[in-house]
């Protein structure tokens, strides 16, 4: 089997867990790891919207090469994979069990969290090139300065601890960070997880749809490589998986939304919480519902809509870049 995956460090140590878990399951099969330097790889700087989001800076290359029949799947984290558009012949086949959802605060030496809440931010730059993280630490810290910061989890860690200059895409720099937020999982898996200052609870910060779950995709038709996949399939991960990306297709959110989503199942019940924002965490909608676990698309929906009919696609909207607008 040859699985498709990006270069980055994170991306293999996942593609390596995948390959690990379906070797034990079927000991007869032969997996091949098989790299790519993704356009949001070869593009350390520039925010992802050029390339057409996340989905187009790190997923579309290697979907098209499972389409084509060079790859029989291929490894994504579950949030960068578009939940607004339709991928015809393709599944996700398996989802390994979800690591920590939750957002991190990494600070540089002599900052620390009180700091931040005691000052409400003032006079101090919060590193992301997620527009979530962005709105959500907007709200929590009227008075900070985001700035623009892309890079491989390790590599923002080092510009972190070395007070280095962010490019910007259009020229210039920013900077220094005094604190990064990042995904716990993230820094987990580059064993960076010593440097969590702060794990924002999903009260404070609800993640992104999908944060933490990784999925691996292949062709609808390929029946082999799905019954492979199926034996490492974690089931929680994935009805969480559902429910959480039903709302993104709802929505019809575009790579500039703030939207998070968060699913929890607990026996026979699974509680869905989500929302949108506006790109200064001023305007905020939120919703939760429970439901019955094993229909998790249509708690996904129900709660889709009740974001709409409270004015979610007013919010979305006025955070559509002006290429995207129809």
């Amino acid at each position: 089997m040859r699985i498709g995956t990006r270069k980055s460090t994170m991306a293999l140590a996942q593609t390596e867990e995948i390959a690990r878990r379906l070797i034990a399951a079927a000991p007869e099969l032969d997996v091949e790891i098989v790299k790519f330097e993704t356009r949001g790889d070869q593009d350390q700087t520039g925010k992802l919207l050029r390339h057409g989001g996340k989905g187009g800076a790190f997923v579309a290359e290697i979907r098209r090469a499972v389409a084509d029949g060079e790859l029989h799947a291929a490894m994504h984290s579950l949030k960068d994979m578009p939940g607004n558009e339709d991928t015809p012949g393709l599944v996700i086949g398996a989802t390994l069990e979800r690591d920590p959802p939750t957002d991190a605060l990494v600070v540089r030496d002599g900052v620390s969290i009180a700091d931040l809440h005691r000052s409400r931010g003032k006079g101090f730059k919060i590193g992301t090139n997620a527009v979530r993280r962005a709105a959500y630490a907007r709200r929590l810290f009227p008075a900070i300065e985001v700035i623009h910061f892309r890079g491989a989890a390790d590599t923002r860690v080092r510009k972190l601890d070395h007070g280095e200059m962010q490019r910007l895409p259009g020229g210039g720099e920013v900077g220094p960070a005094d604190a990064l937020i990042m995904a716990r999982s993230g820094l987990q898996r580059v064993g960076l997880a010593d440097r969590i200052s702060y794990d924002f609870p999903v009260e404070e910060m609800l993640p992104a749809v999908g944060q933490g779950i990784v999925a691996v995709e292949c062709s609808a038709a390929d029946w082999q490589t799905r019954r492979y996949l199926s034996l490492i399939d974690d089931k929680v991960a994935h009805l969480s998986a559902d429910a959480e990306r039903e709302v993104l297709w709802v929505l019809d959110g575009h790579c500039n939304s703030p939207i998070a989503g968060h699913a929890t199942v607990e026996g026979a019940r699974m509680t869905l919480t989500a929302a949108v924002l506006d790109e200064q965490g001023g305007m905020f909608i939120e919703v939760s519902r429970c439901g019955d676990a094993s229909r998790p698309r249509e708690l996904g929906r129900a709660v889709g809509l009740e974001l709409l009919n409270k004015g979610a696609a007013a919010i979305i909207e006025r955070t559509r870049p002006p290429l995207m607008v129809q």
